[in-house]
């Protein structure tokens, strides 16, 4: 890929004054090598492996930084599904694999290492089972290690008999956290049509038609795609508008596989795909809420904004995908309440509600993503709000996703801050009537009829 003095020159600025980065670069590593009946070998396996593989992940990547002035917010890695590997293990072999996991990842100087994992959209095995009952405690014994669940797809259904385990497990590791303002279920996320090649923490794995290898890409960039549309300014019509997403997301996208691409060359490793998704942060002009109110909407969340989502999203796409021939992940915009500031204000103030934002999520990247709820809110209700998302997703061929925090002890109007990137969240009230019943009936919702394709 070669670039022009003008290109350089203009991604510097984009560094420089609208918090362009790169949000991270994530290195697959496969697991499936390391299976094995025996505990303590599978141990010894996970951590040879991983310290080998990723002990120049982190350098490479702050080289990189160094030679072009553009920040790379976050070094990690995912590796295969673990339930993959660990298919013998039992809850407590699962967590000890999780504090290896942990160990690996702080040898290496990783952010995060994701693919604590489990596939279970038509059902589970006897491994899968207890890598989830096992997630509460891993995630309470640990630091860098996040976990994920993929419980439908548009091809399977939606398997209930996990959705409801799913619930219990949130609440669950909300209470071993509690005294971290539940953290663990930041690093927790459900997932109807998971993708696997996803360089996005809590969600990344290592997918199980990947290499042994590869490192993928994921960029940032609310803020630039903001100055872009307030160019354009209120006289622009739409397609004004989309044109200005295009262009911008064309560099960007640019900028982000030039990155990706040097320090995959510096690890001796291929380069796998660029996530084009626009990933806030709580930072002020940072945030995909901030550019959906500069389209014309008073707030996010007001009568619009799924317009206005939709046509950015699409707008990400479409410049993504003419910058690069590896576009992967997720690749549009996300919506994360805690992360972004314009949502954290809109949802403090009852613009933006739980029902608005589950309608957002269908012509969004993911889902519902970091929402913070009372801390007394039943598993089946946190059940019964994952099985709505996942049906947009199974129903519209889409990834769609679930990360929500019951806090304990908080309340609807309370605030919790988790600082950093997970920003802070406003307690959004859920609805009182019961859903038991419904989540209790178990089994699996059939398949749409979309999935006989083929």
């Amino acid at each position: 890929m070669s670039w022009s003095h003008e290109e350089i020159l203009q991604t510097v600025q984009m560094t420089e004054s609208e918090h362009f980065d790169v949000r991270t670069v994530t290195l697959g590593i496969s697991l499936r090598d390391c299976a094995s009946d025996s505990l303590e070998t599978m141990k010894r396996k996970i951590y040879d492996k991983i310290t080998r593989l990723a002990s120049r992940h982190v350098q490479a990547a702050r080289q990189v930084e160094e030679r072009w002035g553009i920040t790379i917010a976050n070094k990690r890695v995912s590796i295969t599904p673990l339930s993959i590997p660990g298919e013998q293990m039992n809850s407590a072999g699962f967590v000890e694999l999780a504090q290896t996991l942990d160990k690996a990842a702080e040898e290496c100087g990783v952010d995060y290492l994701g693919g604590y994992s489990a596939l279970v959209s038509k059902g589970m095995t006897p491994g899968e089972q207890q890598l989830i009952l096992s997630i509460p405690e891993a995630l309470a014994t640990t630091r860098h290690v996040c976990s994920s669940v993929n419980i439908g797809s548009s091809k399977a259904g939606i398997n209930m008999d996990a959705v409801r385990l799913m619930g219990e497990i949130i609440l669950r590791t909300a209470e071993l956290t509690k005294d971290a303002k539940s953290i663990g279920c930041a690093k927790l996320v459900a997932f109807c049509n998971a993708v696997e090649d996803n360089p996005f923490i809590a969600g990344a794995f290592h997918g199980i038609s990947e290499p042994d290898i590869t490192l993928n890409v994921g960029i940032s960039g609310p803020g630039v795609v903001l100055s872009a549309i307030r160019e354009v300014g209120p006289e622009g019509d739409f397609v004004d508008l989309a044109e200005a997403i295009k262009r911008m997301a064309f560099k960007i996208t640019r900028a982000g596989e030039m990155m990706g691409r040097q320090v995959a060359i510096l690890e001796g490793v291929p380069f796998g795909v660029v996530d084009i998704s626009l990933a806030p942060t709580p930072a002020e002009g940072d945030s995909v809420g901030a550019i959906l109110e500069e389209m014309g909407l008073e707030r996010i969340g007001a009568h619009g904004s799924t317009a206005a989502l939709a046509l950015l999203n699409d707008a990400v796409k479409k410049g993504g995908m003419m910058a690069s021939s590896y576009v992967g992940g997720m690749s549009g915009a996300f919506i994360p309440v805690s992360e972004d500031a314009n949502m954290i204000r809109a949802a403090a103030e009852g613009v933006l509600s739980i029902e608005k934002l589950e309608a957002m999520t269908c012509v969004c990247s993911v889902g519902l993503d970091m929402l913070a709820v009372p801390g007394d809110t039943p598993a089946t209700t946190l059940s019964a709000i994952l099985a709505d998302e996942a049906a947009i997703g199974m129903v519209n061929n889409k990834t769609t996703a679930l990360r929500i925090i019951p806090v304990h002890g908080m309340r609807v109007g309370d605030v919790v801050d988790w600082g950093g990137l997970l920003g802070s969240a406003p307690i959004m009230p859920v609805r009182p009537q019961d859903s038991s019943l419904f989540i209790r009936r178990g089994g699996r919702i059939p398949a749409p009829t979309t999935a006989l394709r083929n």
